[in-house]
C-alpha cells in the first residue's frame, strides 16, 4: 500500500486494551479516565482476521500495545495466532514491563520476536513517583525475564521533558549500555497542542518516512497518531478501512483531541 505521499504503508500497530496496571502522569489523568465497555473491545479471532487483511494489502510489522497489553486475558493466545500468520517479518510488543516476569517464556514460546519496555528513570523513588506507584524491581524482573527467554531485541522506551542529556535520561543510557539493551528517547508529546519530536534511536515522529496504520481496541483504523481521523471496520468492513486511512494519511501530524495515549496505543 502506498498513501498519497509515495510512503510504503507496511507497519500495523494494535492496541489490544485501554486497560493499564499503571498510571503514569504523562499519559493518564491523576483524576482517572473512563475506559471503554468490554463489549467494545475487539475480540482476538477478529483482531488476527484485521492482521491477515493487513498482510493481504501489504503490511508486515505488526506491534502489539495498549494500554498495558499483558493485563489482557489471554495475550499470549493472541500472539500465537498472529506468529502463525504468514507474512509478517517484524512482529513486537511495548509493555510498561510490570508482567513481563511472568509471560515472557511464554510469549517467547509463542513466537513473539521483540519487545520495547518503558522505563524513564532507575530511581525507584522516581519510578514510583511518574508511574504513581509502580515497583521498578518488577520491571527489572521483566527485563531480565526477557533476555533470559531470547526475545531480541530488547528496546527501552525512556521518555525525557526536554533533552536526553538530563539525569534520569543519561542513567537510563548508562543502564542500557551495561545490560546490552537498545534506547530510545521519546520526547514528552502533547496530542491536543500537536507537539512530538523525532524518537532518538528509533524512527517515530518521523512524518517523511511514516509507514504505520493502527488499531485501535475497539475497532477503528487510524492512519496518525496525531490526527483526529479513523475508519470503523465495523461500519466499513476491515479491507475498506485500511484502504481509506491509507488514501487520506496526512502528510505530517497535526493535533488528536478524540484520543488519549492509553486508548491509542500511543
Amino acid at each position: 500500500m502506498f498513501d498519497p505521499f509515495n510512503r510504503k504503508i507496511n507497519y500495523l500497530r494494535v492496541s489490544i486494551t485501554d486497560r493499564c496496571n499503571l498510571r503514569c502522569v504523562y499519559c493518564m489523568p491523576e483524576e482517572g479516565i473512563r475506559l471503554m465497555d468490554h463489549s467494545d473491545i475487539l475480540p482476538y479471532e477478529k483482531i488476527v482476521e484485521v492482521i491477515r487483511e493487513g498482510i493481504a494489502l501489504g503490511i508486515t510489522k505488526v506491534r502489539i500495545t495498549g494500554g498495558e497489553p499483558l493485563v489482557r486475558k489471554g495475550v499470549v493466545n493472541l500472539v500465537e495466532m498472529i506468529a502463525k500468520l504468514e507474512g509478517i517479518t517484524d512482529f513486537g510488543m511495548t509493555t510498561n514491563g510490570i508482567l513481563l516476569e511472568q509471560f515472557a517464556v511464554a510469549l517467547a514460546q509463542a513466537g513473539l520476536q521483540r519487545v520495547n519496555i518503558s522505563l524513564d528513570t532507575i530511581n525507584p523513588e522516581k519510578y514510583a513517583q511518574t508511574t504513581r506507584g509502580g515497583d521498578i524491581k518488577l520491571v527489572m524482573a521483566g527485563i531480565r525475564a526477557a533476555k533470559q527467554a531470547g526475545i531480541s531485541p530488547i528496546k527501552i522506551n525512556c521518555v525525557v521533558k526536554g533533552s536526553s542529556d538530563e539525569p534520569d535520561a543519561v542513567d537510563v543510557r548508562e543502564f542500557c549500555r551495561k545490560n546490552d539493551l537498545e534506547v530510545r528517547f521519546i520526547h514528552e508529546m502533547d496530542l491536543d497542542n500537536g507537539c512530538f519530536t523525532l524518537v532518538e534511536g528509533g524512527d517515530g515522529g518521523n512524518c517523511r518516512n511514516c509507514n504505520r496504520l493502527r488499531l485501535t481496541a475497539n475497532g477503528m483504523i487510524k492512519p496518525c497518531l496525531f490526527n483526529n481521523i479513523g475508519f470503523s471496520i465495523h461500519e466499513l468492513g476491515i479491507r475498506e478501512a485500511m484502504l481509506r486511512a491509507v488514501n487520506v494519511k496526512p502528510e505530517k501530524g497535526q493535533v488528536n483531541n478524540h484520543n488519549l495515549f492509553y486508548n491509542i496505543g500511543g
